[in-house]
């Protein structure tokens, strides 16, 4: 552990794209180092110690999805490590670096709104350069989340996925305003994000009822044991076809068909049409997953049915104790949903994740 001469780093150099006459070029993402910065007042240097690869990172690099700094740049958000330089309160004291860093300053940040600041700093997008697929990354230290009384058997690579695809999805139900007995739909209910949904949802936030749907039997089996009473494999089915399987679910187990909090999680068109196919009479729909594809709705059925629909982004860094401290204590659990692969692999992995997700996230662990 120490201050490094230079930053080593593994930097998109280029997205996907197409040339001018329409023909795909692949996109570059090269080993290369870069400055470490000179650290201002409140700022600290953090040793990655592991990376998350998400659904966000392959949306910047495979589908054209803008980042706020342009290439060549380092992406990667979900970031655990170590201090090494900055403030001396935190040297030497591991670490949750904050997917989304807010300002505190302006007026989205006063009204307790802030994990959606406009001039929030994001690693691997809006924090220049710097992105977790690196071995160190700059960052303000009032956002860090001190990892205290890990235990032994709990890696600390391993709890860089609370970064994003834990915290995510407990902002998510802070934000649909979750309360014991709430019956809860989750739409992707087997991916990166949605499998800590289901564990929020019941475990956390005390569902009375959790649907998991999903195109993944293994993955619906599974999530039969962390959270979800009822799953349904919406693989080659409509979205009229998985609303009827959902009503019948309800019908067999005397469920009402209506007033649902609806997760959408897949980040996938399938997965949002199924999702507004089953927001009906006082439903409320919550849209965590991104996609860049665009859904046609008749927007009077909000009305007609006093429903609503939401978003939601990131997760406010005063969160991140919360959670931190439920995975530690066993109430999420993490295990069985994360693996490690050396960051050496990161263009093997970004294209095995792209084509199909795997079982569990992928922790990239820096070995430069």
């Amino acid at each position: 552990m120490g201050v490094p001469e230079r930053i080593e780093t593994w930097q998109m150099v280029r997205p996907w794209g197409k040339d001018e006459k329409g023909n795909p070029v692949p996109g570059v993402i090269e080993r290369t180092s870069i400055p470490v910065p000179e650290l201002k007042p409140g700022e600290v240097l953090v040793e990655v110690k592991g990376c998350g690869v998400c659904h966000t990172d392959l949306g910047y690099f495979f589908d054209g999805v803008p980042t706020v700094n342009k290439p060549p740049l380092t992406l990667g958000h979900e970031i655990s490590g170590v201090v090494v330089a900055g403030d001396e309160e935190w040297i030497g004291k591991e670490v949750i670096v904050p997917a989304v860093m807010p300002c505190r300053k302006c007026y989205i940040c006063k009204i307790g709104r802030g994990n959606r600041c406009l001039n929030q700093r994001m690693p691997g997008n809006s924090l220049g350069i710097y992105g977790g697929f690196s071995s160190h990354i700059p960052v303000p230290s009032i956002d860090l989340c001190e990892v205290r009384n890990r235990p032994a058997d709990m890696p600390l690579e391993k709890l860089a996925v609370i970064a994003d695809a834990v915290t995510t999805p407990f902002q998510a139900a802070k934000r649909a305003n979750l309360q014991p007995g709430d019956l809860v739909v989750i739409v992707g209910c087997g991916g990166g994000v949605g499998v800590y949904m289901t564990q929020i949802a019941k475990f956390v936030f005390n569902a009375g009822v959790v649907i998991g749907i999903d195109i993944d039997e293994e993955k619906l089996q599974r999530a039969l044991k962390y959270g979800a009473d009822f799953v349904i494999n919406s693989a080659g089915k409509s979205p009229r076809d998985v609303r009827d399987e959902f009503r019948k679910i309800c019908k067999q187990n005397g469920l009402r068909n209506y007033g649902w909090k609806i997760f959408e999680v897949s980040g996938v068109k399938p997965g949002q049409q199924i999702a507004l196919e089953l927001l009906t009479f006082i439903c409320r729909l919550i849209v965590v997953g991104y996609s860049p594809q665009t859904n046609e709705y008749q927007i009077s059925r909000l009305m007609a049915f006093d429903a609503e629909m939401i978003g939601t982004w990131g997760c406010l860094p005063e969160h991140y104790p919360v959670v931190l401290d439920m995975v530690l204590q066993g109430k999420i659990q993490i295990e069985p949903f994360v693996e490690t692969r050396p960051m050496s692999q990161i263009r093997e992995v970004f294209e095995e994740v792209h084509s199909k997700p795997p079982m569990r996230r992928v922790v990239l662990v820096p070995d430069f």
